[in-house]
């Protein structure tokens, strides 16, 4: 049941497409609430396709975070794994674009910090291997990066941040610089801090707020995911802030 409402078709905007049904359905029997519900459901599913709305959510979702975070204190590099492409036909799996973009951002942190890595990443459904696996074998192979910790049993943020914690404390970590994209950041900040480290957010690209021409204003299935990756982060940042 989480599953479905975290990324499933209860997970809004996907939960408004089975709401339009179901109106249209209902109205065979009750015209006026069905209609009612059609028309509700299109005009939010509207709503989060357009560039102008998605980019504001997703500054909600950014607007926690500090701008010039001081690494001085920082003591190791952590990496938060993402999405990962099932293998076919007898081919391995692969790290999705989101994973992989993360990579490059801790590859850049190590240029510049020079500090021992760790990733976190369990496995995903139906892979063969953890996303840990995975996301050390293309740091040192693609990017020369040692990693030093590899965390391959988490299934969620806040099971990457209990499990890093783990291994880190256990060699007196305490600060971590933290990398993953900016919308899915304070959520994975307020884990690990949660879970005893200070975290130092990564420098991530920030989204830019688009409403200033006419098709900022028209659906974009791209705008459509952003919406969801946004959504995703606010009901989880308050979920987990309720039960952690």
């Amino acid at each position: 049941m989480l599953d479905l409402v975290s990324y499933g078709a209860l997970a809004p905007p996907a939960v408004f497409i089975l709401l339009s049904l179901a109106g249209a359905l209902l109205a065979l029997v009750w015209r006026r609430v069905g209609l009612s519900i059609v028309v509700a459901a299109s005009l939010c599913l509207y709503l989060l396709a357009t560039p102008a709305f998605s980019s504001w959510l997703a500054r909600r979702v950014e607007a926690e975070l500090p701008e010039n975070p001081d690494f001085g204190s920082a003591q190791a590099i952590v990496v938060v794994g993402g999405d990962v492409r099932l293998g076919d036909n007898g081919k391995p799996d692969t790290l999705g674009p989101n994973s992989l973009e993360r990579l490059l951002f801790a590859a850049q942190a190590f240029r510049r910090l020079r500090l021992p890595v760790a990733v976190s990443g369990g496995p995903a459904e139906g892979s063969q291997q953890p996303a840990g696996d995975l996301m050390k074998t293309v740091l040192e192979r693609d990017y020369a990066v040692p990693v030093v910790w590899n965390e391959n049993r988490s299934a969620t943020t806040i099971e990457n941040a209990a499990n890093t914690a783990s291994l880190l404390k256990a060699q007196k970590v305490s600060t971590v610089v933290l990398v993953t994209q900016t919308w899915h950041m304070p959520r994975s900040r307020w884990s690990f801090e949660r879970m005893g480290l200070r975290a130092l957010p990564w420098p991530a690209p920030r989204t830019a707020l688009r409403a200033s021409r006419i098709d900022d204003f028209l659906p974009r299935s791209s705008a459509l995911q952003a919406s969801f990756y946004a959504l995703h982060e606010l009901i989880g940042g308050l979920y987990y802030r309720l039960r952690y």
